[in-house]
Order: structure tokens, then C-alpha cells, then sequence
């Protein structure tokens, strides 16, 4: 149990660990990665445990507790990160799809995603458009009769090859007041006539593939909108604020993950006649990722707080954890590496997939220099900066 945790998290922790342990030790974990195999058999597992749902009731509009989605995310983050990736995904598309699908869209998607039975990609980056996508969209969709026309390309997509639906934003008219308007989301099946998927090669997060997808005049009917109409990226802003939260429990994760990889290996491997933890500089090295680990978990919680409370100041808090939790993962990983030499770039260990993985997180969903951006203005009431 973490110090900070609720009863209610305590109790969620030692759920996902038991699972953890049962099902993907680090043998299997690794082998997934090395073959960049997704784990379905896993994914199956965190359903039926009720770890995707998290008690979420789209019945009446309630979302899971942002403080269970961060200690699922963190737990998978130290040992199952491709698999903490997916389910960032799946835990905004199960916010979109309660909020704003039709009864129809949620019996269909929505309630089989909750239970582990349906995975969905959500497409929104594009080869020209990262942080200033509403800008740069590029993708659109062109109403035709009782139905739409999508045609573009999003390229950045997770999971997009082994999904069975992608929630697609595409521009459908110019924006009125600001780039941000005239954007629609659809709830797209990627079995339909004209869409194509390229797995790109990606230096990390092996289990889970990384896509481009082209849509070629894909005929859409008037039930795959989701949502308003022109209204598409103002709903979503809401739940990539949650991503970034999320983002930030899984960084945090894979800095825990690593740091105990490290100290384990300090403690058993020996050099000049008692174990390498046992030197000064090496042990202050793991010291330093403790202290980084516990303050961004401090920062973590107090977002996923505010987030629980409707602060409005969530944004900034999740933005600073987000910011924190990606810095530990990266130095610790780089430690870990330095800690374990020859062992640590070696593939059978997993302190190498960690480094390669934390890297994500240095700027999806957003950079770090854009948050820092965002803190500066919020925060400190400096002038924009960007």
C-alpha cells in the first residue's frame, strides 16, 4: 500500500498487483515486447476484474474516480507499460462515450469496452498538427445526403491496427470564433470500406501498436457522429486534461518500476567484495529517484484530487504532475541504465524497456515545454509565452 492511498485505492492496488503477478510477470511482459505483440489474453483479465469500467455508470452520466484510474495506471506503468498506454486510451474513450454517445453508440461500444470486450483508438494527431492540431487539421468531413464523407490522415495513433473502433476528429466547417470550432467527432468503425492502417516502427511501448491511418472518402451514416455537430474538439478538451493526468500516473509508474530494477540489481550485484549499493555515489543516484518519485506522486495526488473535486484549478496541477512524473521517469531510467551497465542495456532485463518507454511521456500528450508554457502563464502569471 502507498501512504497516500484511500481505502478504496489500497483496495484497487493490491487488486492490479495480484493480477499482475498471476499474469504478466516480467518474462512474459518482455517476450510480448520483443515480439510487439499486443496481450489480449491480459487486457481480458483487467475487464473481468472490472479495472477498465472502474464503476463508471453511464447510465447516469458518472465517470470512474479519476484517483482509481491513477493507481491502475501507475501499477501498469511499473510493470505492464504498453498495456497502462492502452488503457489511458480506452479511459478517454469510455468519458466520451458516456458523455456524449447515444443509447445506441453505448450499447454497442461503450458497454463492451467497460467490460474488457472492445477496444477503441482515438485519432486526433496528424502529421502537421500536434499541439496546434485545431489549427492544422487537415482530416475533414464533408456531409453527403443522410450521411458524411471522412477523408485524411492521422498518424500517432495507438492502437489503431487492433481496435475495433477509433473516435475520429475531422474538421466539418471552418471555425467561427476560433480554430477550435467547426471540429466533429465520429465513432468510426476501422473495418470500413476505405480506411487503412500502417503500423509505424516506434523505438518503444512495443506492446501496443503505434499507427498512420488514411481515410480514403470513407462513406460514414448519420449515427457515427458523436456528439454535437462543429462542437467536437470544445467536448473533448475536457477529457485530454484527464490524459494528461493519466499520462502522468503511468510516467510515474514506469519511475517506480525502474528505480526498484535498479536498487534490486545494486543489492545483489557485487564489486570489489561487497554490492555495488553499497558505494556512495551510486546509492545517492537512487536516492535522487526515491525523492523524485514521492514528489511527483505528491503532485500526482493533489491533481487527481482537484480533478475528483472539480477544481478549477485541475489543469495546472495536472500539467505540473505530468510535468514532474515524466522528469523522474526519464532520470531514473537513465540511472538505472548507468546503475546496471552491461546488464541494464542488455534485452533479457527490463531496465531497457522502461528507458526506451518513459521517453513517450517527454511529450505526449503534450510536450513538457509546452506545459511548462502553460504553468508559467497560469501559475506564475507570466505573459504568454506561446
Amino acid at each position: 500500500m502507498v501512504g497516500t492511498d484511500s481505502p478504496d485505492q489500497a483496495e484497487i492496488r493490491e487488486l492490479i498487483r495480484s493480477i499482475l503477478a498471476d499474469h504478466a510477470p516480467d518474462e512474459r511482459v518482455t517476450r510480448l515486447d520483443e515480439s510487439e505483440a499486443f496481450d489480449e489474453e491480459f487486457y481480458g483479465h483487467l475487464g473481468a476484474a472490472g479495472l477498465i469500467g472502474l464503476g463508471a455508470d453511464p447510465a447516469t452520466g458518472e465517470d470512474a474516480d479519476p484517483r482509481h484510474e491513477i493507481v491502475v495506471l501507475e501499477e501498469l506503468g511499473a510493470g505492464h507499460t504498453s498495456m497502462a498506454v492502452c488503457l489511458v486510451v480506452q479511459y478517454m474513450a469510455l468519458r466520451l462515450l458516456s458523455h456524449y454517445g447515444d443509447d445506441e453508440q453505448r450499447k454497442r461500444v461503450l458497454a463492451p469496452l467497460a467490460e474488457g470486450r472492445e477496444r477503441l483508438a482515438f485519432a486526433l494527431s496528424e502529421e502537421d498538427g500536434g499541439t496546434d492540431i485545431a489549427r492544422a487539421m487537415r482530416t475533414k468531413a464533408v456531409q453527403d445526403g443522410s450521411g458524411w464523407v471522412l477523408s485524411g490522415r492521422k498518424t500517432w495513433i495507438s492502437g489503431a491496427a487492433t481496435s475495433g473502433h477509433a473516435i475520429v476528429l475531422a474538421r466539418t466547417a471552418e471555425g467561427a470564433r476560433s480554430a477550435i470550432d467547426g471540429i466533429t467527432m465520429f465513432l468510426v468503425p476501422l473495418d470500413a470500406d476505405g480506411i487503412s492502417v500502417r503500423v509505424l516502427d516506434t523505438a518503444g511501448i512495443h506492446g501496443l501498436d503505434t499507427c498512420e491511418v488514411t481515410f480514403d472518402d470513407v462513406r460514414l451514416d448519420e449515427s457515427t457522429v458523436l456528439g454535437e455537430v462543429g462542437a467536437g474538439f470544445r467536448q473533448v478538451i475536457g477529457t485530454l486534461n484527464g490524459e494528461r493526468l493519466n499520462a502522468a500516473a503511468v510516467a510515474l509508474g514506469i519511475a517506480r518500476g525502474a528505480l526498484r530494477s535498479a536498487v534490486a540489481y545494486a543489492s545483489q550485484r557485487q564489486a570489489f567484495g561487497r554490492s555495488i549499493g553499497a558505494f556512495q555515489a551510486l546509492q545517492h543516484s537512487l536516492v535522487d529517484g526515491a525523492v523524485r518519485v514521492e514528489s511527483a506522486r505528491g503532485l500526482l495526488t493533489r491533481a487527481a484530487d482537484a480533478a475528483s473535486a472539480g477544481d478549477g484549478q485541475f489543469d495546472t496541477f495536472s500539467a505540473m504532475a505530468k510535468i514532474a512524473a515524466a522528469d523522474a521517469a526519464t532520470d531514473i531510467t537513465d540511472a538505472g541504465m548507468r546503475v546496471m551497465g552491461g546488464a541494464g542495456y542488455s534485452r533479457e532485463y527490463p531496465m531497457q524497456r522502461y528507458f526506451r518507454d518513459a521517453r513517450l511521456y517527454t511529450f505526449a500528450p503534450l510536450t513538457n515545454e509546452m506545459l511548462r508554457n502553460f504553468v508559467g502563464e497560469r501559475w506564475l502569471g507570466l505573459p504568454r509565452s506561446y
